[in-house]
């Protein structure tokens, strides 16, 4: 009997415990942070309406931080500038810097700007990197919005295309030795060094998140299980920037929710574009030369957990130089309307 006693006396104050955690969560939900990566194609120019998709975009999909690719403020526009203002016509307040508008990059946040630079001079032209701080309701959180060097695109060897000039050879090459020295002519990786090298000396109660168009697949995605896919023709590729960023403890925000690249191979170029002029969404038009060069990565936080990411973007792709619809397993964010580039982005949320 005393027994019994016990386990029910137990089992109230676990029932109690329960309830009160219960309240606390009710009084305290989990905080958010939408982050929109995306590649805007010169400014959306390329598509009739681009422009508007962009904003487009942005308010449908609604994000807290919005980090682009392709900012070239043509004919002297501030484009920055030119979207504060056009999302403000919609509703939203962003904030954002214009004193780098040279960059290639921008980053559009919900939340004030603390501080922001930018990792190169435009001069040295190793890549486009900035780097932005602000804090998300008492959290702070550093971005580096990326676009690297485009040269050297060396995942066209393998299916039949020079990755420098981008014509088309006559043979394909698949010794890993020569894709990587191949590679490495590329900027890329020392693009990559310095963000890791920049990243180490910052404090560590920083959330850190490295998101653009990297130019460059990822060795998660060139494996033994998609060696004979995607005209790999055989080669497994240890890609030079999301070794090192894995090697630096950065987390692949796709990959940790799809780990399977045959199931959700996650293309992000090229994308198909409706509205586009057909031959000019992809490179390489007698191959399939769909990859994921497009990326969310973060540094693993004890409080900040990665929730979902989508592909924002066209559900239908490109393979042969010709429109197919959807062969995979992957998950898609659609327009609302225009889709503004020639690649797609992606939406991550993350939450504590």
């Amino acid at each position: 009997m005393k027994k019994q006693v016990k386990n029910l006396f137990r089992q109230l104050i676990l029932a109690a415990m329960m309830l009160s955690c219960g309240c606390c969560l009710a009084n305290n939900p989990p905080k958010q942070l939408r982050v929109f990566q995306l590649n805007i194609w010169q400014e959306g120019t390329i598509v009739p309406g681009g422009y508007e998709g962009i904003i487009e975009e942005i308010v449908d999909k609604d994000p807290d931080v919005v980090l682009l690719s392709e900012v070239r403020n043509y004919q002297g526009k501030d484009l920055v500038q030119r979207l504060l203002a056009s999302l403000k016509a919609r509703g939203l307040t962003f904030y954002a810097e214009s004193s780098h508008a040279s960059l290639d990059v921008a980053v559009l946040a919900k939340y004030p700007i603390e501080e922001q630079m930018p990792l190169y001079k435009p001069e040295e032209q190793i890549g486009a990197v900035l780097k932005t701080k602000i804090i998300v309701h008492g959290k702070p959180f550093l971005f580096y919005s990326v676009h690297l060097d485009y040269k050297d695109y060396a995942c066209y060897l393998p299916r039949g295309y020079n990755g420098a000039t981008w014509e088309r050879m006559d043979h394909i090459i698949s010794d890993v030795d020569e894709i990587m020295t191949a590679n490495r002519k590329s900027m890329r990786d020392e693009a990559i060094r310095d963000i890791i090298a920049d990243s180490n000396r910052e404090s560590k109660e920083q959330t850190i998140i490295i998101a653009g168009d990297f130019n460059e697949p990822s060795h998660l995605d060139w494996t033994k299980a998609t060696q004979n896919m995607f005209d790999h023709n055989g080669a497994i590729v240890p890609w030079d920037c999301s070794v090192m960023l894995q090697e630096a403890k950065f987390i692949d925000a796709f990959r940790k929710q799809y780990p399977n690249p045959v199931s959700h191979p996650g293309f992000t170029f090229p994308a198909y574009n409706k509205d586009a002029e057909f031959k000019k969404l992809t490179w390489a038009p007698l191959a399939d030369d769909r990859d994921r060069i497009d990326y969310i990565y973060y540094k693993p936080d004890k409080q900040v957990k990665l929730k979902d990411i989508k592909i924002v973007g066209p559900v239908e792709t490109i393979r042969y130089g010709k429109i197919a619809p959807k062969d995979s397993k992957d998950i898609f964010l659609t327009p609302k309307s225009i889709w503004p580039t020639d690649h797609k982005g992606l939406l991550a949320i993350f939450s504590w």
